[in-house]
């Protein structure tokens, strides 16, 4: 028999966490093939640049592994990651030059690598009015748009990240909402 089929259960990811904090490097590898291709996936709808996602997925490993001691154990790891990702997402793309860049030119035809709907929303929502309208919410109102619409969470995993009931995350969009419709009117 294949002693890769009878080698026992895979440690949780919480497991994984703390044995990172405790330096162990093996946990590192188990958290990035685990979750680093859904990772890319879900960071490359949000950027059209490989490059930059490669990069980010590289920045937030890094991240979990400085930051794995203060992983306080309340609600999913890969919610935490994720959180972690987009940020470092929206950190990259603040720091890029304009929406469309010249990569090569030629007689034929110019090669132009150009932002997704979602980047261009997400960079105005960082800039514009609407950020605007995001930096005079409450923290916890800002918490749970950012978890939800921001990072694409459902309710109950930005509960978990935010360590708060369902319920309440449902509750404290409400009043976001009405409070955004407010200052965009």
């Amino acid at each position: 028999m294949d002693n890769a089929h009878t080698a026992g259960p895979q440690p949780v990811d919480a497991d994984l966490i703390a044995a990172l904090a405790g330096g162990d490097r093996t946990a590192l590898a188990a958290l990035y093939a685990r979750h680093a291709p859904w990772l890319v996936l879900r960071l490359s709808r949000r950027c059209a640049d490989p490059g930059v996602v490669d990069e980010v997925v590289q920045d937030t490993f890094v991240a979990v592994w400085r930051g794995a001691r203060r992983w306080d154990g309340r609600g999913e790891v890969a919610a935490w990651i994720w959180g972690i990702g987009v940020r470092r997402l929206l950190d990259a793309l603040r720091h890029r030059p304009a929406a469309t860049t010249m990569l090569a030119e030629s007689h034929e035809h110019d090669l132009r690598l150009v932002e997704s709907a979602e980047e261009c929303v997400l960079l105005g929502v960082e800039y514009g009015d609407v950020g605007t309208a995001l930096d005079h919410l409450s923290p916890e109102l800002r918490a749970v748009v950012q978890a939800t619409i921001l990072d694409g969470l459902t309710t109950r995993e930005a509960a978990r990240l935010l360590g708060i009931p369902s319920g309440t995350v449902k509750t404290r969009m409400m009043r976001a909402k009405a409070q955004l419709r407010e200052a965009l009117a």
